[in-house]
């Protein structure tokens, strides 16, 4: 077993993921409590997560220098490498900040660091770098800006790495994950796999004989998690779709399809589109937008549930992105609050019935398979559940909902027209809130701008921008400033993750 010390990164519990996928056990702590655990289970092997902490921080946290006299090989990631540094002798400053994709310079090319290449691309999200290494640490691998990306102490079997290798868009991550587990911690893999089947009898070991709410938004995470709860509680399943008006237009349509055909369930449709209207007038900050989305969401879910004796369970969709971006861990950084986690009120009413909450989206795609789903419906492109008001820079209105929807039309059209819809994660139109001036007709125009967002990940804890050809480009460009009313300009993101999120709120 490898102990993961979980410091607050985006990707600590992806770190976890990847070594289950070769088939290592993982145990997770937080540092305050790493040590007497450590001591306890006898790991192979220690992990030092990232976080969003600096070590010279008030009230940063850290390990106890102990548990490098244990005789345990660790490996330090981002912060972990960082405060291994520190602790150690070494010295950290906040002197060359990455963010995104850098190409990894190797000097040696052997141990943990044995794979194909010397150069590759990895993924970088850190403020500050080990500027002088602890005595008996040798350099690795550069990069650019950062001297000390990648460091090792072979006499004592401590490693470290600048960049985020769990991440899916670093190459040859896993690699050097699998490396540290067989080849230092003597781990042998036994791989595991994904078991629907051991999920369902999990939920109706939970549930029992009550009843289950499921909120649902014809989307793949709400999707697959109703119809593994479907299998388990059978009748006992009542899907709720709230036509919020905030949503795709042939969102209805697909949710009656899918909650008639595929899964056997009285769905309960409710019309709400003035209660959203009226509950966002005026609103323009983001977190509050997801807030008051989620409240009503839970008020309109608690009037339901009065309809059906013994319904005691409010089944959601949450995947484990969702949480980790809501401050998911003790040290993790607050990012957005979801509207089905840090969104919801203190007050629920319900028992949370979650059952993809730990997977990541291309886990909750397979289990969707493995469980009997069709591919249209587990492929299909995530869609965030407060809809288009988090796509709305600032209020939403009926004027800008009828803008992005229209645009964010034509940007589909245009997409699936040139046959990449399969090839791109997500692909969307923004209302950006930013205004620029335009000559329309011979006349001064001054209006919004749109921003469109298109691009590839597996997980959607990472991402790189999709090369969508500059002639599609165009096309959806000048379709969106001649048929969306009161637009200027468009204008593409091409921002990986990190730094940016997948949505802009």
């Amino acid at each position: 077993m490898i102990y993961v010390v979980d410091f607050g990164s985006q990707t600590a519990h992806l770190i976890g993921r990847r070594l289950r996928e070769l088939g290592v056990l993982v145990e997770y702590g937080y540092p305050e409590q790493s040590l007497e655990s450590i001591k306890r289970s006898k790991p192979s092997g220690i992990i030092l997560s990232g976080g969003p902490s600096g070590v010279y921080e008030n009230g940063a946290p850290t390990i106890d220098k102990k548990i490098f006299g244990l005789g345990i090989p660790i490996l330090g990631i981002c912060y972990g490498c960082q405060i291994m540094a520190h602790l150690l002798g070494g010295k950290v400053e906040s002197d060359a900040k990455e963010y995104g994709p850098e190409t990894l310079g190797l000097k040696l090319s052997s141990g943990i660091f044995a794979v194909p290449k010397k150069h590759f691309s990895v993924y970088m999200s850190h403020g500050d770098t080990v500027m002088k290494l602890p005595p008996g640490f040798e350099t690795v691998g550069s990069t650019k800006k950062v001297k000390f990306a990648a460091i090792q102490n072979l006499k004592k079997n401590f490693f470290g790495v600048q960049f985020h290798l769990e991440a899916y868009h670093t190459k040859y991550g896993t690699e050097i994950l699998k490396n540290f587990a067989t080849l230092i911690c003597q781990e042998v893999l036994n791989p595991l796999r994904l078991e629907p089947e051991k999920i369902i009898k999990e939920i109706k070991s939970e549930v029992g004989d009550k009843k289950v709410i499921a909120a649902v938004s014809g989307g793949v995470d709400s999707t697959v998690a109703a119809y593994l709860i479907g299998k388990a509680v059978g009748k006992n399943l009542i899907p709720v779709y709230v036509e919020s008006g905030l949503m795709r237009p042939e969102t209805e349509i697909r949710v009656r399809s899918i909650f008639t055909k595929l899964v056997k369930a009285n769905l309960v449709v409710i019309e709400a589109k003035g209660k959203f209207t009226k509950v966002l007038k005026g609103i323009t900050d983001p977190e509050e937008k997801r807030k008051s989305i989620g409240r009503l969401y839970v008020e309109i879910f608690q009037q339901q549930a009065k309809k059906y004796r013994n319904a005691s369970f409010l089944a959601q969709g949450t995947i484990y992105s969702d949480v980790i971006e809501s401050k998911g861990s003790k040290h993790a950084s607050h990012i957005k609050s979801h509207h089905n986690v840090g969104g919801l009120p203190k007050k629920l009413g319900f028992q949370l019935l979650e059952p993809l909450r730990s997977y990541y989206k291309d886990e909750v795609r397979e289990l969707g398979r493995l469980a009997g789903l069709p591919d249209e419906v587990v492929n299909q492109q995530p869609f965030p559940g407060p809809g288009y008001a988090v796509r709305i820079r600032g209020e939403v209105t009926p004027e800008r909902l009828n803008q992005v929807k229209m645009a964010d039309k034509i940007v589909l059209e245009e997409i699936k027209s040139a046959g990449l819809l399969g090839k791109v994660f997500q692909c969307f139109a923004v209302m950006s809130g930013a205004y620029s001036t335009a000559v329309k007709g011979d006349g001064r125009v001054f209006a919004e701008v749109v921003a469109i967002r298109a691009y590839e990940s597996e997980d959607i804890m990472t991402s790189r921008v999709a090369k969508i050809p500059y002639e599609v480009l165009q096309k959806i460009s000048s379709r969106i400033v001649n048929e969306v009313p009161n637009i200027s300009r468009v204008v593409y993101d091409i921002t990986t993750k990190p730094p940016a999120t997948m949505e802009w709120e």
